[in-house]
Protein backbone atom coordinates (compact mmCIF):
# COMPACT_ATOMS: atom_id res chain seq x y z
CA UNK A 1 0.00 0.00 0.00
CA UNK A 2 1.62 3.26 -1.26
CA UNK A 3 0.14 5.14 1.97
CA UNK A 4 1.76 3.47 4.75
CA UNK A 5 4.61 2.80 2.59
CA UNK A 6 5.29 6.80 2.14
CA UNK A 7 4.99 6.92 6.04
CA UNK A 8 7.06 4.33 6.69
CA UNK A 9 9.80 6.51 4.20
CA UNK A 10 8.84 9.87 6.23
CA UNK A 11 10.26 8.25 9.51
CA UNK A 12 13.75 7.15 7.69
CA UNK A 13 13.78 10.48 6.18
CA UNK A 14 13.26 12.53 8.96
CA UNK A 15 15.55 10.64 11.43
CA UNK A 16 15.40 10.96 15.25
CA UNK A 17 18.26 10.96 16.89
CA UNK A 18 17.39 8.28 19.32
CA UNK A 19 14.90 5.82 18.88
CA UNK A 20 13.30 3.40 21.13
CA UNK A 21 10.81 0.28 20.13
CA UNK A 22 8.45 -0.79 22.61
CA UNK A 23 5.97 -3.55 21.72
CA UNK A 24 5.54 -2.55 18.02
CA UNK A 25 5.29 1.30 18.93
CA UNK A 26 8.74 3.55 17.79
CA UNK A 27 9.51 6.48 20.64
CA UNK A 28 11.42 8.58 18.73
CA UNK A 29 13.46 11.95 20.20
CA UNK A 30 15.47 14.64 18.92
CA UNK A 31 15.82 17.21 21.87
CA UNK A 32 12.47 18.69 20.94
CA UNK A 33 13.43 19.94 17.41
CA UNK A 34 10.07 19.20 15.41
CA UNK A 35 7.17 16.68 16.82
CA UNK A 36 7.92 14.24 13.49
CA UNK A 37 11.05 13.24 15.43
CA UNK A 38 10.09 13.90 18.93
CA UNK A 39 6.55 11.65 18.90
CA UNK A 40 5.44 7.81 19.11
CA UNK A 41 4.62 6.01 16.04
CA UNK A 42 2.28 3.60 16.40
CA UNK A 43 2.16 2.05 13.14
CA UNK A 44 3.47 -1.28 14.25
CA UNK A 45 1.70 -3.65 16.35
CA UNK A 46 -1.45 -5.40 17.01
CA UNK A 47 -4.43 -4.59 15.02
CA UNK A 48 -6.89 -4.65 18.13
CA UNK A 49 -5.74 -4.86 21.91
CA UNK A 50 -7.35 -4.90 25.46
CA UNK A 51 -7.84 -1.33 26.56
CA UNK A 52 -5.73 -1.70 29.51
CA UNK A 53 -3.10 -2.86 27.86
CA UNK A 54 -3.16 -0.20 25.12
CA UNK A 55 -2.70 2.27 28.68
CA UNK A 56 0.23 0.93 29.93
CA UNK A 57 2.35 1.12 26.80
CA UNK A 58 1.08 4.52 26.30
CA UNK A 59 2.17 4.83 29.96
CA UNK A 60 5.49 3.71 29.30
CA UNK A 61 5.97 6.31 26.50
CA UNK A 62 4.97 8.71 28.70
CA UNK A 63 7.47 7.49 31.60
CA UNK A 64 10.19 7.79 28.32
CA UNK A 65 9.37 11.06 27.47
CA UNK A 66 9.44 12.67 31.02
CA UNK A 67 12.61 11.00 31.70
CA UNK A 68 14.08 13.10 29.08
CA UNK A 69 12.72 15.87 30.16
CA UNK A 70 9.95 16.41 27.15
CA UNK A 71 6.54 16.24 26.86
CA UNK A 72 4.59 12.93 25.79
CA UNK A 73 3.54 13.31 21.95
CA UNK A 74 1.84 10.92 19.73
CA UNK A 75 1.89 10.90 15.77
CA UNK A 76 -2.02 9.76 14.73
CA UNK A 77 -2.44 8.23 11.60
CA UNK A 78 -4.35 5.87 10.04
CA UNK A 79 -2.13 2.77 9.88
CA UNK A 80 -2.33 2.85 13.92
CA UNK A 81 -1.67 -0.07 15.74
CA UNK A 82 -4.62 -0.63 17.52
CA UNK A 83 -6.75 1.63 15.33
CA UNK A 84 -8.31 2.73 18.18
CA UNK A 85 -5.28 4.75 20.19
CA UNK A 86 -6.88 8.15 19.13
CA UNK A 87 -9.89 7.15 20.72
CA UNK A 88 -7.86 6.36 23.88
CA UNK A 89 -5.31 9.03 24.29
CA UNK A 90 -8.26 10.99 23.55
CA UNK A 91 -9.78 9.91 26.81
CA UNK A 92 -7.00 10.01 28.84
CA UNK A 93 -6.70 13.97 28.32
CA UNK A 94 -5.13 14.42 24.88
CA UNK A 95 -6.11 16.96 22.36
CA UNK A 96 -5.45 16.67 18.76
CA UNK A 97 -3.05 19.68 17.26
CA UNK A 98 -1.44 20.35 13.53
CA UNK A 99 -3.32 18.16 11.44
CA UNK A 100 -1.19 17.50 8.34
CA UNK A 101 -2.11 16.41 4.67
CA UNK A 102 0.53 13.70 2.97
CA UNK A 103 0.05 14.07 -1.00
CA UNK A 104 2.04 12.40 -3.77
CA UNK A 105 2.40 12.92 -7.30
CA UNK A 106 3.51 10.76 -10.38
CA UNK A 107 6.89 12.37 -11.74
CA UNK A 108 5.99 11.97 -15.21
CA UNK A 109 3.34 14.66 -14.63
CA UNK A 110 5.72 17.30 -14.14
CA UNK A 111 6.45 20.35 -16.43
CA UNK A 112 10.09 22.17 -16.88
CA UNK A 113 10.75 24.49 -14.83
CA UNK A 114 11.78 28.34 -16.24
CA UNK A 115 14.17 29.05 -13.69
CA UNK A 116 17.36 26.97 -13.64
CA UNK A 117 19.62 29.41 -11.24
CA UNK A 118 19.71 26.54 -8.51
CA UNK A 119 22.70 24.73 -6.84
CA UNK A 120 21.37 21.23 -5.87
CA UNK A 121 24.78 19.43 -3.75
CA UNK A 122 24.02 15.76 -2.62
CA UNK A 123 25.58 16.48 0.68
CA UNK A 124 24.87 18.71 3.47
CA UNK A 125 27.04 22.19 3.81
CA UNK A 126 27.41 25.00 6.10
CA UNK A 127 26.28 27.36 3.71
CA UNK A 128 22.68 25.41 3.07
CA UNK A 129 22.22 25.39 7.13
CA UNK A 130 23.07 28.99 7.69
CA UNK A 131 20.73 29.96 4.65
CA UNK A 132 17.95 27.20 5.93
CA UNK A 133 17.65 28.61 9.57
CA UNK A 134 17.75 32.13 8.31
CA UNK A 135 14.82 32.07 6.10
CA UNK A 136 13.12 29.64 8.29
CA UNK A 137 14.04 30.82 11.73
CA UNK A 138 15.36 28.35 13.25
CA UNK A 139 16.91 28.85 16.72
CA UNK A 140 20.21 28.64 17.53
CA UNK A 141 19.36 26.35 20.05
CA UNK A 142 18.12 23.89 17.89
CA UNK A 143 20.87 24.59 14.65
CA UNK A 144 22.94 21.42 15.95
CA UNK A 145 20.51 19.15 16.30
CA UNK A 146 19.47 19.93 13.02
CA UNK A 147 22.27 19.46 11.10
CA UNK A 148 22.78 15.60 13.01
CA UNK A 149 19.40 14.57 12.11
CA UNK A 150 20.07 16.03 8.36
CA UNK A 151 23.24 13.72 8.30
CA UNK A 152 21.92 11.10 10.24
CA UNK A 153 20.19 10.64 6.90
CA UNK A 154 21.46 6.98 5.24
CA UNK A 155 19.61 7.69 1.40
CA UNK A 156 20.62 9.65 -0.76
CA UNK A 157 19.93 13.78 -0.32
CA UNK A 158 19.43 16.70 -2.82
CA UNK A 159 19.83 20.36 -0.65
CA UNK A 160 18.57 22.51 -3.24
CA UNK A 161 18.51 26.38 -3.46
CA UNK A 162 17.59 29.08 -5.23
CA UNK A 163 18.79 32.26 -6.62
CA UNK A 164 17.20 35.39 -8.21
CA UNK A 165 19.77 38.29 -9.35
CA UNK A 166 22.25 36.17 -7.57
CA UNK A 167 20.33 36.32 -3.87
CA UNK A 168 19.56 32.78 -2.00
CA UNK A 169 15.19 33.03 -2.25
CA UNK A 170 14.22 29.70 -1.33
CA UNK A 171 15.64 26.11 -0.54
CA UNK A 172 14.70 22.76 0.40
CA UNK A 173 15.81 19.06 0.58
CA UNK A 174 14.86 16.20 -1.09
CA UNK A 175 15.44 12.54 -0.24
CA UNK A 176 15.62 9.35 -2.60
CA UNK A 177 14.33 5.67 -1.54
CA UNK A 178 13.01 2.92 -3.46
CA UNK A 179 12.12 5.50 -6.64
CA UNK A 180 10.28 7.58 -3.74
CA UNK A 181 11.24 11.70 -3.85
CA UNK A 182 10.54 12.82 -0.25
CA UNK A 183 10.54 16.87 0.10
CA UNK A 184 11.51 18.33 3.07
CA UNK A 185 12.70 21.84 4.91
CA UNK A 186 10.63 23.62 1.77
CA UNK A 187 11.09 27.49 2.24
CA UNK A 188 11.02 30.04 0.36
CA UNK A 189 12.48 34.24 1.48
CA UNK A 190 8.97 35.67 2.93
CA UNK A 191 9.83 38.64 -0.04
CA UNK A 192 9.79 36.54 -2.74
CA UNK A 193 6.64 34.67 -1.79
CA UNK A 194 3.69 34.79 -3.87
CA UNK A 195 5.81 35.18 -7.04
CA UNK A 196 6.17 31.23 -8.44
CA UNK A 197 9.61 31.04 -6.62
CA UNK A 198 8.55 28.30 -4.59
CA UNK A 199 7.39 26.54 -7.53
CA UNK A 200 10.56 26.94 -9.37
CA UNK A 201 12.64 25.74 -6.88
CA UNK A 202 10.45 21.72 -6.06
CA UNK A 203 10.32 21.36 -9.92
CA UNK A 204 13.69 21.47 -10.00
CA UNK A 205 14.20 19.11 -7.10
CA UNK A 206 11.73 17.07 -8.95
CA UNK A 207 14.01 17.13 -12.09
CA UNK A 208 17.14 16.28 -9.81
CA UNK A 209 14.74 13.21 -8.36
CA UNK A 210 13.26 12.02 -11.68
CA UNK A 211 17.30 12.12 -12.84
CA UNK A 212 18.25 10.12 -10.02
CA UNK A 213 15.92 7.09 -10.36
CA UNK A 214 12.95 8.76 -8.62
CA UNK A 215 9.07 7.94 -10.25
CA UNK A 216 7.47 9.66 -7.39
CA UNK A 217 7.07 12.47 -4.93
CA UNK A 218 5.56 12.67 -1.53
CA UNK A 219 5.64 15.64 0.81
CA UNK A 220 3.48 16.53 4.06
CA UNK A 221 1.78 19.95 4.27
CA UNK A 222 -0.30 21.85 6.98
CA UNK A 223 -4.00 21.51 6.44
CA UNK A 224 -4.28 25.17 7.52
CA UNK A 225 -2.16 26.36 5.20
CA UNK A 226 -4.09 27.24 2.61
CA UNK A 227 -1.34 29.00 0.10
CA UNK A 228 1.01 25.98 0.15
CA UNK A 229 -1.82 23.67 -0.40
CA UNK A 230 -2.69 25.37 -3.44
CA UNK A 231 1.05 25.34 -4.92
CA UNK A 232 1.18 21.71 -4.31
CA UNK A 233 -1.95 21.55 -6.26
CA UNK A 234 -1.06 23.57 -8.95
CA UNK A 235 2.25 20.81 -9.50
CA UNK A 236 0.02 18.01 -9.25
CA UNK A 237 0.01 16.61 -5.92
CA UNK A 238 -2.76 14.68 -4.84
CA UNK A 239 -3.53 13.82 -0.91
CA UNK A 240 -2.89 10.11 0.25
CA UNK A 241 -4.11 10.50 3.88
CA UNK A 242 -4.05 12.87 7.19
CA UNK A 243 -2.29 12.75 10.30
CA UNK A 244 -2.00 14.85 13.25
CA UNK A 245 -0.56 15.23 16.96
CA UNK A 246 -2.35 14.20 20.28
CA UNK A 247 -0.92 15.85 22.95
CA UNK A 248 -1.35 17.15 26.67
CA UNK A 249 -3.65 19.81 27.38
Amino acid sequence: MDAKRIEELSLNHWPALTTMLHEGWLLRVAEGYTKRANSVSAIHGEEEDEKGKVEKRVAWCERRFASLGQPAIFKITPFDRPADLDRILADRGYVDVDPTSVQSLDLARIHQPELNDVRITEQLTDQWVDDFCRLNRVGTAFKPVMVRMLKGIRTKKGFVSLFHEGELVACGLGVLEDGWLGLYDIVTDARYRNRGIGEQMILNLLHWGKENGATRSYLAVAADNAPARKLYAKLGFEEMYRYWYRVRK
